[in-house]
């Protein structure tokens, strides 16, 4: 296991209202590790990378297609994404050269799983 997958798992599913997390290489575009069982689509990857390019207003109007399921968006700036689907949701932090996301399901706290991972995207930014 990766330094980077053991910073997932401890800093966010460790706080047990994280369902899943991975860590995508803004440039590239494509995932550099994330938590066991969790993928994401080339479309998905895609999607969280142009909520940051568009006008937060329109992320904010438009919503996010996420994993097969439309979400509404509940924040959007240059610096975080969150999103929501009934009691499901995406938590999304952008640093210099990562998106940082996490999602969090029926059960888990939204507001534990902001926090962490705001944490640490503020951690991973230089």
């Amino acid at each position: 296991m990766s330094h980077l997958q053991n910073l997932l798992l401890d800093s966010l599913l460790g706080t047990k209202h994280v369902d899943s997390a991975a860590l995508i290489k803004l440039h590239e575009r494509s995932v550099c590790v994330s938590s066991p069982g969790f993928s994401l689509m080339p479309s998905d990857v895609r999607t969280l990378v142009n909520g940051f390019a568009k006008n937060p207003l329109q992320t904010r109007r438009e919503g996010l297609y996420f994993k097969e399921k439309d979400y509404k968006c509940v924040r959007a700036d240059d610096y975080s994404l969150y999103a929501k689907n009934d009691n499901r949701g995406v938590i999304v932090v952008k640093t210099h050269l990562f998106l940082l996301v996490a999602t969090y399901i029926e059960g888990m706290y939204p507001s534990v799983c902001v926090e962490a991972t705001e944490k640490l995207g503020k951690f991973a930014s230089p």
